[in-house]
């Protein structure tokens, strides 16, 4: 419970900008896992109206780790991108301020006595006060570092004592964590007890070179005073001892830099023939350092695993061990769709697997220092990272950059994450924060990091006020957002260009998006001065929502859901879903994942454009295959050959991979005769694991590159004059597997792009979603039948001509479209049919057989493909256009009987086959809202639009968007 005259309260820290902390222990890399004592679990729980107000009500429970939005409470989770959720100015905070108390007895071991004996809170959110038997003991802010207190003087060994953990929700801190996700409030890592001697390590710090030089670091404190005298320090690298460096020791003698209280020491070795770390090959060491006593007795133990490797910046190109390397990166917040910010370390662990499995390398931690498991992973799995403080002032950045009341919590908050960090390999950029514009806080934090660890280089996007090619900014990196390719072109061809070009965010990935991703990295990959990015972002933050009563599923919601969907009775919940007046939709949803991690489409184009190994040509009856690596052979790889015929079946073959170093080429011949015909054929390399690693079992798909060994072969049809061909008074095909003729389609259900880009509202403003169809002409003759109509849209009128045409083995559909210049970039021009239930399989050749289009195909190769219509459809957390097909030739429904209808293209076209009409899709706010239809809706476009990434940054190309004028198409039909 709170109390008026707690000091702790009085002090009301929630207003105060220039308290980041009271009582709270300065931050450390020194591990203290081993032998603590976990608190997680069930605490006594009550939630107060606010900070100061008096202590009411009943206690209930909560868990800890865990929010307490999603655990029961009235305060649910709310969701804003820019904008606070409340209305007051920095530094204050609204009077209603949602304040957790937690309370709990700890039961302090007896072998602790004479120990120093340390609490530690991983994260809280996000002003902590912590009481121990009703004394105050600290305060700390930073809601996603740890904090840590000395009770020792608080608690007796051997003896109960109850524990208190007070965090207000809201507060000055709020004004620099107003990132892009959930609002919470909780304890939301876990909480630990441990003891050490007075005599310990208080921070180590590890400098590990590509070139075997190792360089370690130690303080040391005592607790009871001043140091004894004669301690010293070992440490071991897998069993290689480090010695004493003595001209370290010698010069603190001679400049008295040692005082009473803290001892310095380091120690130095060189590791001949000494296995490098990089993302690809991520060598680790174990490294044990030890504090002695003067007798020889070790005090303090700490335990690392080390990676030798450099960081640099030579010119405009960031070096990893003197080698330029591409960042294939993603953003990753810390998430769960059940606890929210509190993640597993199986949970990490599945996450940096599947990345890994599609092709990314890096990861930006996003919007503040992620849990420090995830640094483990990453160090041992092998991702580059960049560490990201918990600074981001998005609704008042101008204010705040310049505030010296928040000088102090800039670099406090970037000081904090650099000393708990600092000695993982994997990360080689700081990063300074997000959209919190750009001051004098900005400079001093990048000062202090620059001063106590210059191995590596420092970032932050908004520090490029005066362009990318400033050099006085606080930023050795240009990582500017959403920044066009031209532009980003344009910079690196420009002769001014000074820093590497790495965007910190790119390609916006909400809904049905990721257009163009392709197109960037053929651009990047030939760019000198472009080294790629960090898509935005990996998560779609959806909370699983129970539907009858509007609340969180929590803790007990796990298995609700599977391959993106969630569970009947469930769905998942974005911003205004939880009756919040302030938020942001479905923004939140932007991720290359869905909530329960299920891949979307995009990441098989990723893992195709981030292939080891490609076919980088097709010549002299051989294709050229490329190791496209950095650092690693091929060895650890595997091939199969696969030739997809269109008028026959897939080949298959074993394939002997090339022995190449990173950036090598060699020609190999043709693992097949092409058979005689003219049909088109497709040789891909089907590309796995060789043997198990530490992120995917052997025989893993790593890629798929493919080349075209012959093009399409041109369909002739024979009429056939003495069938008719059935169409009613309006024009309207009749057939007896159809219940709705194909008509003209100018429209789709909008995407996030579409909405967010403004095209949509364009769309509806010419009312393409349903014109007026006007029948002009019906022209009858002996197996034909011509159709002329006009379809009226307030843009102006669209003239669409059919002719259907019997021909052997079915029917012959010809088509024209004409769109004045007025409606020039539609959604989409073709036609649109629905088909009797039960066709339930689609067979088809072209692309697959993952969703793909026009500017988002480089993932799906071209081959036989079979899915059951059901599964075509891609469930993004709100409903829009998908499930379609890029380069589809033909395809088949068929019954379970085999019986059905074939369709054959005049030349590869999107194609998409599903339940839902677009006018069902965008009616529908979610999943859980729509009813699929007995019958197939499909869709054959002549041309199709790109998606691009227009919610958040450029739009698709102008190639891929759908010009005025006349656009023809033709199709054949049969029945199975």
């Amino acid at each position: 419970m709170t109390d008026a005259l707690d000091p702790l309260i009085a002090l009301r820290p929630w207003e105060a900008p220039e308290v980041t902390s009271w009582g709270r222990l300065p931050m450390n890399a020194v591990d203290r896992r081993s032998g603590a004592l976990t608190l997680d679990g069930d605490w006594r729980f009550r939630l107060l109206p606010a900070p100061d107000a008096p202590a009411g009500g009943s206690w209930s429970s909560s868990y800890v780790p865990g929010a307490w939005t999603l655990q029961g409470t009235d305060d649910l989770p709310q969701y804003t991108n820019v904008r606070m959720p409340f209305a007051e100015f920095p530094p204050a905070s609204p009077a209603a301020n949602p304040t957790g108390v937690y309370e709990r007895e700890v039961d302090v071991p007896a072998e602790w006595t004479g120990r120093r004996i340390v609490l530690q809170v991983g994260a809280a959110e996000s002003v902590l006060l912590v009481h121990v038997d009703g004394r105050p003991v600290g305060i700390s802010k930073d809601s996603h570092l740890a904090a840590e207190f000395d009770l020792t003087a608080h608690v007796r060994p051997g003896e109960r004592a109850t524990l208190r953990l007070t965090v207000v929700k809201w507060s000055d801190a709020s004004h620099i964590e107003d990132q892009d996700q959930w609002w919470h409030g909780g304890v939301t890592r876990s909480v630990l007890l441990y003891a050490t001697d007075p005599l310990h390590l208080a921070d180590v710090t590890v400098r590990a070179r590509h070139d075997g030089g190792l360089c370690v670091d130690c303080r040391v404190r005592d607790t009871r005073g001043a140091l004894p005298g004669d301690w010293y320090v070992s440490a071991e690298l897998d069993g290689h001892l480090l010695t004493q460096d003595e001209e370290f020791d010698r010069a603190n003698a001679q400049e008295e830099r040692v005082s009473d209280f803290l001892g310095e020491a380091r120690l130095r070795t060189t590791v001949p023939d000494v296995r490098t770390w990089t993302a690809e090959t991520p060598e680790l060491y174990g490294l044990t350092v030890r504090l002695h006593r003067a007798d020889g007795t070790v005090a303090d133990t700490s335990h690392h695993r080390i990676g030798f490797r450099d960081v640099e910046i030579v010119g405009r190109d960031l070096l990893v061990n003197g080698e330029r390397v591409f960042i294939r990166g993603v953003n990753r917040h810390d998430f769960h769709p059940l606890t929210g910010r509190t993640v597993s370390y199986d949970d990490m662990r599945a996450d940096l697997v599947l990345l890994k499995r599609f092709g990314f390398n890096a990861i930006r931690t996003a919007h503040y220092p992620n849990d420090p498991a995830l640094y483990d992973l990453a160090d041992e799995l092998g991702f580059y990272v960049v560490d990201e403080a918990d600074i981001e002032s998005h609704d008042h950045a101008h204010e705040i950059a310049d505030d010296p009341r928040y000088l102090g919590a800039f670099v406090d908050r970037v000081a904090r994450m650099v000393l708990r960090d600092k000695n993982h390999p994997s990360i080689i950029i700081w990063s300074l924060g997000n959209e919190s514009d750009y001051g004098a806080n900005h400079d001093a934090a990048a000062g202090w990091v620059r001063r106590h660890d210059p191995t590596r280089p420092v970032q932050y996007e908004g520090a490029a006020k005066r362009g990318w090619a400033d050099p006085d900014m606080a930023s050795d990196i240009a990582c500017p957002m959403y920044a066009p390719l031209e532009e980003c072109l344009a910079h690196a061809m420009s002769g001014i260009q000074t820093k590497p070009l790495i965007q910190c965010e790119y390609s916006h990935a909400m809904g049905n998006s990721n257009g163009t991703l392709a197109d960037h990295w053929a651009a990047i990959e030939t760019t000198p001065g472009l080294q790629g990015g960090f898509i935005w972002e990996f998560w779609d933050h959806g909370i699983l929502q129970r539907v009858n009563d509007g609340r969180p599923a929590g803790r007990g919601g796990a298995g609700l859901y599977d391959n993106g969907v969630a569970a009947p009775g469930h769905r998942w919940a974005y911003g205004g879903d939880f009756a919040e007046t302030v938020h942001d939709g479905a923004f939140i949803a932007d991720g290359v994942v869905f909530p329960d991690r299920t891949p979307k489409p995009v990441m098989f184009e990723h893992r195709e454009i981030a292939a080891p190994v490609r076919i980088d040509c097709f010549r002299h009856e051989g294709v050229v295959l490329g190791n496209h690596q950095h650092f690693r052979g091929l060895d650890w790889l595997s091939g199969e050959w696969e030739l997809s015929l269109a008028d026959g079946g897939t080949l298959t073959g074993p394939a002997e991979l090339p022995d190449l170093r990173p950036g090598e080429t060699a020609a190999v011949p043709l693992p097949f005769e092409l058979p005689e015909g003219g049909g088109e054929a497709w040789l891909t390399l089907r590309v796995t694991t060789a043997g198990d690693e530490p992120w995917a079992p052997r025989g893993t798909v790593v890629c798929l590159p493919q080349v075209r060994l012959r093009t399409v072969s041109p369909v002739e049809h024979t009429p056939v004059t003495n069938r008719p061909v059935d169409v009613d008074e309006d024009g309207l095909l009749v057939h007896p597997l159809l219940t709705a003729a194909p008509t003209l389609s100018l429209w789709r259900a909008p995407t996030d792009n579409d909405e967010l880009g403004g095209m949509a509202a364009r769309w509806r403003r010419w009312g393409l979603q349903a014109p007026a169809r006007k029948v002009v002409s019906v022209r009858r003759d002996p197996g034909r039948v011509a159709v002329a109509a006009d379809y009226l849209c307030q843009g102006g009128t669209v003239r669409h001509e059919q002719v259907f045409t019997a021909v052997e083995g079915g029917l012959l559909v010809e088509e024209m479209a004409e769109l004045p210049e007025a409606l020039a970039d539609v959604a989409r021009v073709g036609s649109v049919f629905e088909t009797a239930a039960g066709l339930n399989l689609l067979e088809w050749f072209g692309q697959g057989p993952w969703e793909s289009y026009p500017d988002r195909a480089a993932g799906a190769p071209v081959g036989h493909h079979s899915l059951p219509v059901d599964e075509l459809f891609t469930p993004y957390l709100r409903p829009q256009e998908s499930g379609g097909r890029h380069g589809v030739r033909r395809f088949t429904l068929s019954a379970p009987d085999a019986t059905g209808l074939a369709v054959r293209l005049d030349r590869p076209r999107q194609v998409s086959v599903t339940r839902h009409r677009a006018t069902d899709l965008a009616a529908a706010a979610h999943h859980d809202e729509l009813v699929p239809r007995a019958g197939c809706v499909v869709h054959i476009d002549a041309v199709h639009r790109g998606l691009g990434t227009a919610s958040c940054g450029p739009d698709t190309f102008a190639s891929y968007l759908v010009p005025a004028g006349v656009h023809r198409w033709s199709w054949t039909l049969r029945v199975l």
